[in-house]
């Protein structure tokens, strides 16, 4: 495809196909992620992929840890901070808060999206049942066969974050290229000892985040797309 299709064409994708990603795809979709730019070709980031066995494994924790935390975050508040102190479900990202609502502008924008995306899904604002069902499923990746997880050295301060950003992008649009979906997920840096188990992380490397990877299904919430900004909202005027 054409760059412009590839861009115009992606998604984050919430429904996948029961269709297997191949190591051979997989490893062309990351070899050409490795093209990606970054500060002084530093490359200060490395990834965890979790498929099969390993990742219906790393599934069942973080859905028993969500299931669990809201638990407690439910609870009144004196139980809810013994609860806190006590339970391993509680999360333990390495960015911390990994989480929470956003400040100003970025909040509006944030619920703008969560009410277009529940809409396409049936779910009515109050249905908190509904809506912790969906939530859930971030961390059974939606169902992707491939779950990524994007870990970086602190050592490199923010342009760590910035090339891990980059790579993350030209991944995805490369997975578009070659008729996969992906979704970016923040939900997925809220525990790490579920990876931990599973794979042996450098200490000095902290997870930021995951992303499902498969071939989309031809569910509705996957042409769902969020309004982006305006040029007037994005270019910054001059004095």
């Amino acid at each position: 495809m054409l760059l412009t299709d590839i861009i115009n064409q992606r998604r984050s994708i919430r429904s996948f196909s029961e269709k297997e990603v191949s190591d051979e795809v997989l490893n062309e979709l990351l070899n050409l992620a490795l093209e990606s730019p970054s500060s002084s070709n530093s490359q200060p980031y490395k990834i965890a992929i979790a498929k099969g066995a390993t990742a219906k494994a790393i599934a069942g924790d973080l859905q028993d840890k969500f299931w669990r935390s809201n638990a407690i975050n439910k609870q009144p508040l004196p139980k809810k901070l013994f609860s806190a102190l006590t339970s391993d479900a509680m999360p333990d990202s390495d960015f911390k808060p990994i989480l929470g609502k956003y400040p100003g502008e970025f909040q509006k924008r944030r619920v703008e999206t969560g009410m277009g995306l529940y809409k396409v899904l049936g779910i009515k604002r109050e249905d908190k049942k509904a809506r912790d069902e969906h939530m859930a499923k971030n961390f059974s990746f939606f169902d992707a066969p491939v779950a990524l997880f994007f870990f970086v050295d602190p050592r490199m301060k923010h342009t760590a974050l910035v090339d891990a950003g980059i790579f993350m992008q030209t991944l995805m649009l490369a997975a578009t290229d070659k008729g996969l979906g992906t979704c970016a997920q923040g939900a997925l840096g809220i525990w790490r000892s579920p990876l931990d188990k599973h794979f042996a992380i450098p200490k000095e490397y902290k997870l930021v985040c995951g992303m499902a990877l498969g071939y989309p299904d031809d569910n509705e919430v996957n042409q769902y797309r969020p309004e982006k900004l305006s040029l007037s909202d994005l270019v910054i005027p001059g004095k």
